[in-house]
């Protein structure tokens, strides 16, 4: 008896990006949805160093003000900002979308774009509003 003829290998996910599947916006937006999760409950940890420096007196908040006051602090800020609107944005978009409202791919595209956009206008806000 003769084995069969083998399977033609064939990718086992769409997150081989590469050869095997293209890049599409609602992929993409999807995988930074995700991340800007992580990096929100990350920021978590930095909500509690806020909490023990404001707790510690006023060295402790000047030393956790300081470090907000560098660069990479600026940075981590803005990031957090940033993760913040745009995961609050997305999660509205996707509550449409459980509501059965915006599934043509014309719509999700012209709302996932929308969703960058308004995202880096409220982080640009937000960071003008508080810098003065």
């Amino acid at each position: 008896m003769s084995s069969p003829t083998p399977a033609k290998q064939r990718p086992l996910s769409p997150f081989m990006i590469g050869p095997y599947y293209r890049p599409q916006l609602t992929s993409m937006l999807s995988i930074a949805h995700r991340a800007t999760g992580v990096l929100l409950a990350l920021g978590a940890l930095l909500v509690a160093w806020w909490l023990l420096a404001t707790a510690g007196g006023p060295q402790s908040h000047a030393t956790f003000d300081a470090f907000l006051r560098t660069l990479p602090g600026c940075l981590l800020m803005a990031g957090l900002v940033y993760s913040l609107i745009y995961h609050w944005l997305n999660g509205l978009r996707h509550l449409f979308w459980d509501a059965g409202m915006g599934l043509d791919l014309r719509t999700a595209y012209a709302s996932g774009w929308a969703v960058v956009a308004l995202s880096l206008a409220g982080t640009a806000a937000v960071w003008f509003a508080a810098r003065g």
